[in-house]
């Protein structure tokens, strides 16, 4: 025959020392226990705790005039309710701590999503160029490239121009003057892929490959003010829409690049080839062997 056995509750054996109802807290501590004193024994199963008190109230019938009093079981009932109230008041503290955790924890969020949008707020709106139009210069980018147009006085010499560009930092200015643009790039370049040139001695005009093409810059530089990258335009500007000198500035400028990336000679290489294979045209008798164009 099987037999199915269910785990009963671990009972709690219970010692309570039972001492005169008149006892008071300020009694001497030789009174405490007292010859009436006597000792109770049961078990409390939490399953059946009105049993344990039951028990309780017997033992106490038996060895006290606690039930003999009409007030006792006022007195009791006063007992069970203030138990009762303590409890809730205690529910009540632990439901008011959850509430006070939980509106400091939305408040923290909410902070947060404030300064976030705060710092969103300071960067700027990018110029037509996915750049930023500063006080002395304008820069853009696309993901490929920078460039930079830097206004000078016209007139100016290229052999006056200083431009010192290097793999992660940018130096541009006039000799003799305080650069106008100086300092550590927001990302690094391809030095030996970037150029410059002085356009119809007024402006400078940069070209500098980036070495990561797959991020936009929030800066030309990591000190300079930043752009809102989301409000970037992914399609670059045509060349047709730009004026007719900075867009031949921008395509000399891709030309020179493709071919030096090609090893092949600049435009301005190019020229001077022409103007040689002129000259010696025009000059048969001369000997121009072991002469190399620089």
């Amino acid at each position: 025959m099987h037999r199915t056995y269910h785990k009963k509750p671990s009972p709690i054996r219970v010692s309570v020392m039972a001492i005169p109802l008149d006892y008071q807290e300020d009694q001497p501590h030789d009174q405490h226990h007292s010859s009436n004193s006597f000792s109770f024994n049961a078990v409390l199963n939490p399953s059946n705790p009105l049993g344990f008190l039951k028990s309780a109230f017997n033992f106490v019938s038996q060895k006290s005039d606690l039930f003999k009093n009409d007030s006792a079981e006022k007195e009791i009932m006063s007992s069970v309710r203030s138990i009762k109230e303590k409890m809730k008041a205690q529910e009540a503290d632990q439901k008011k701590r959850l509430k006070l955790a939980k509106a400091s924890a939305k408040m923290a969020t909410e902070k947060e999503q404030a300064q976030k949008e705060k710092e969103k707020e300071k960067k700027l709106v990018p110029n037509n160029g996915n750049g930023l139009d500063m006080e002395n210069y304008s820069w853009g980018q696309s993901l490929q490239d920078v460039t930079i147009n830097v206004p000078v006085a016209h007139g100016t010499k290229s052999s006056l121009v200083l431009c010192e560009i290097k793999n992660n930092s940018l130096k541009i200015g006039l000799k003799g003057q305080p650069p106008i643009i100086d300092g550590e790039l927001y990302k690094p370049v391809k030095a030996d892929d970037c150029f410059w040139s002085l356009e119809d001695q007024k402006s400078i005009s940069v070209l500098m490959s980036k070495r990561d093409q797959i991020d936009w810059w929030k800066s030309l530089l990591k000190s300079g003010p930043e752009i809102d990258t989301q409000k970037v335009e992914p399609e670059p500007s045509k060349l047709s829409e730009l004026d007719s000198e900075s867009r031949s500035a921008i395509e000399k400028m891709m030309f020179d690049q493709r071919q030096k990336q090609m090893g092949r000679p600049s435009s301005d290489e190019i020229q001077k080839q022409e103007l040689l294979k002129q000259f010696m045209a025009q000059n048969p008798n001369m000997n121009f062997s072991g002469t190399k164009f620089r």
